[in-house]
């Protein structure tokens, strides 16, 4: 999903990420959660296997996961991070 964004460029580290659009001139924070969901983007990863991922790792019911990494997807979208 990511992957040919060359105008994106990301810092992560263990507390989250910092995602600077090279284009727009803007930065997006991430939180640690936001900072996996967006790795697992970048590596070319499907939603369902960052929702497992993510699931598994946290310990929360994956229809949980599911609906707030889909409601992080879109905030990506919004705010241009991601193609629509």
């Amino acid at each position: 999903m990511i992957n040919g964004s060359s105008h994106l460029r990301t810092i992560v580290n263990q507390n989250g990420a910092a995602v600077l659009d090279t284009k727009l001139g803007s930065i997006a924070t991430l939180n640690s959660t936001g900072a996996f969901v967006w790795q697992g983007l970048e590596r070319g990863d499907s939603l369902e296997t960052i929702v497992a991922s993510l699931s598994s790792e946290a310990g929360v019911p994956p229809e949980i996961v599911e609906r707030d990494v889909l409601e992080f997807v879109e905030s990506l979208r919004a705010q241009k991070l991601l193609p629509h």
